[in-house]
């Protein structure tokens, strides 16, 4: 499956590369560079993908530093390369897209050796194995369902940002939602950690009838998540300058970040409750009710709001605006809605602590 959605993705891509760099965006003093970064990049799919959709593989046998190794090749490799070939090699963009690329090759080549030829591995890459069953199939598919729309509706929640500061603002304010969403990747990265970590511990006990470990795996994890959310996000706000100066020299755009930043994750104080409630859903089976508080936040508040609050307004900052109240209004929906399940879900059993929401 991995191979061929690559392929597909591929030739995809390639065909309508350029439409899609202006509906993410992209200006005309910008598409050049765009195109020649994109190009280059969709020849890399198949090892994003088979780096991506093997290390589970890994992980679900306990090897996590094997795991952990494939991701720090990936982006190590990537750190030592990127320089080289945009200045050494004098490629510029290109060469990012080049050292990206192979980059990725590493981290796939490291995974496919693993699973295909280490003694460590308790399952093996095997060329009987890969006939396609829908008994197996469907199931993965459906579960998948959740995540892939999670990813889709990311990229159709840029395209209507960068879109929307386009045409009510201009480059200058498409850079800011671009750094500002590179930080909401890397405030959410910690917490997204924590509840792939925890996932399959919640899934296997659920599976075993053992409730209360699931209980204590999920307090444990809104703890944790809880804590490192509002530490990042007191750091994303009140040192918004120096962060937003660590992504570009431009003293206009580092003073407009600084700006947006604390209104732009505003959300993130409760944002957490949103990631973990939904994630667990999905753990624990629910992949429809998980499908649906995924499209509830962006489809469903985030693109409207950023669509109608700067039409309303006829402010260009206003769509900054629409990140938070999506994010807190879609967290707190979810929470209530897991926690009047919560009980149904995972039946209170003898020694359990009491549920506390």
């Amino acid at each position: 499956l991995l191979l061929g959605l690559s392929a597909v993705l591929t030739v995809v891509f390639q065909l309508f590369k350029a439409p899609l760099l202006y509906w993410f965006g992209a200006s005309d003093a910008l598409i050049g560079y765009s195109l020649d970064y994109i190009t280059i990049y969709l020849y890399g799919t198949v090892f994003v993908q088979l780096a991506l959709g093997l290390t589970p593989f890994i992980t679900a046998q306990g090897d996590t530093l094997v795991s952990l190794g494939g991701v720090l090749l990936g982006a190590g490799l990537n750190l030592v390369l990127d320089p080289l070939f945009i200045f050494v090699f004098g490629l510029g963009v290109r060469g990012a897209a080049i050292a990206t690329v192979l980059s990725q090759g590493c981290s796939a080549a490291w995974v496919l050796l693993y699973l295909g030829r280490s003694r460590r591995s308790r399952l093996r890459l095997d060329a009987r194995a890969m006939r396609p069953s829908w008994r197996v199939l469907g199931p993965v598919l459906a579960l998948g369902v959740s995540p892939f729309a999670m990813s889709a509706t990311e990229s159709a929640v840029t395209v209507v940002l960068t879109s929307g500061m386009q045409r009510y603002g201009n480059d200058l304010y498409v850079g800011t939602i671009t750094i500002l969403q590179s930080c909401m990747l890397l405030i959410g990265m910690p917490v997204r950690g924590l509840v792939a970590g925890t996932e399959p511990i919640i899934s296997f006990n659920y599976g075993a009838g053992q409730y209360g470990r699931c209980r204590e795996a999920l307090r444990k994890l809104m703890l944790y998540s809880g804590m490192i959310s509002v530490c990042m996000a007191a750091v994303f706000t009140f040192w918004a300058r120096p962060i937003a100066r660590a992504f570009t020299a431009d003293e206009a755009l580092v003073e407009l970040t600084a700006r947006a930043m604390p209104i732009f994750v505003g959300g993130v104080w409760v944002f957490w409750l949103q990631i973990v409630c939904q994630h667990v859903f999905m753990a624990l089976g629910q992949d429809k009710i998980s499908l649906c508080l995924a499209l509830l936040r962006k489809v469903i508040l985030l693109v409207p709001l950023a669509l109608l609050l700067p039409w309303l307004t006829r402010s260009v900052v206003s769509i900054y605006w629409a990140e938070p109240i999506a994010d807190i209004a879609a967290s707190l929906t979810t929470t209530a809605f897991f926690f009047s399940r919560y009980n149904a879900l995972l039946p209170p059993q003898k020694g359990d602590a009491p549920c506390q929401p």
